[in-house]
């Protein structure tokens, strides 16, 4: 190495930057589009369904949902968040379709709504709270140094017992209207309960474990 050059020291795991909250709430959420997008087939088969009868609604709101996991495809963009929605949208489809029920379409939502929910209460009570884990795969790249700061233990925990009291609240709105066979509330419930408190919650989760984290981060060396 000749006088005068300097070579830059490669980055660790630990030095890469982490996403900005922006950037991990649109990766989560799939931008103002996957909002958008995963809340079309939904608001057509409200509207199919209000106006018609429960099958052409049903067949509205699955091609609907093909159509815009067609247009990803083609457009070469990501089809997480359209296939997820896709999926959930066909199972409701196929339920009500055999059943002849209208509100059978918003069934398996309220179901994986309550296991869901349940799942993250129980992984909180056995110290092994499913936000923690969740935010490692999503955020620390499949790292789990956080189980080593009680500090972070404490902070994913609670924020595990809110995703989950918070999931089972808005999915026991959506059970109370499907036991009262009120099929249109429902249907506006499912979208108004959809992607609001869940975004809610992701900017809350976003904030703390960061404020957390570098409230826990070891200072710089002298000299550093």
């Amino acid at each position: 190495m000749t006088t005068g050059q300097h070579t830059q020291p490669e980055l660790g795991p630990e030095d890469e930057r982490l996403p900005s909250m922006a950037e991990q709430m649109a990766d989560q959420l799939g931008g103002w589009r996957g909002l958008v997008e995963s809340s079309i087939p939904v608001v057509v088969f409200v509207i199919a369904n209000v106006v018609g009868d429960l099958r052409p609604a049903v067949i509205a709101s699955v091609a609907v949902a093909l159509l815009i996991a067609g247009l990803r495809l083609a457009q070469r963009r990501p089809v997480r968040h359209a296939v997820n929605g896709l999926v959930g949208i066909a199972i409701g489809a196929a339920i009500a379709w055999r059943t002849g029920n209208e509100r059978d379409f918003y069934l398996p939502g309220i179901l994986y709504g309550i296991g869901y929910g349940l799942a993250l209460l129980l992984s909180a009570a056995i110290k092994q709270p499913l936000v923690g884990w969740i935010w490692s795969v999503l955020v620390a790249k499949g790292r789990s140094e956080w189980r080593d700061d009680p500090r972070l233990v404490r902070t994913f925990t609670q924020l595990t017992v809110l995703w989950g009291v918070v999931w089972l609240a808005k999915v026991g709105v959506q059970a109370g209207l499907y036991l009262a066979h009120q099929d249109t509330a429902l249907g506006v419930a499912r979208l108004a309960l959809g992607y609001p408190p869940y975004a809610l919650l992701l900017l809350i989760t976003v904030w703390v474990v960061r404020r957390v984290t570098r409230e826990t981060a070891p200072p710089p060396l002298p000299g550093a």
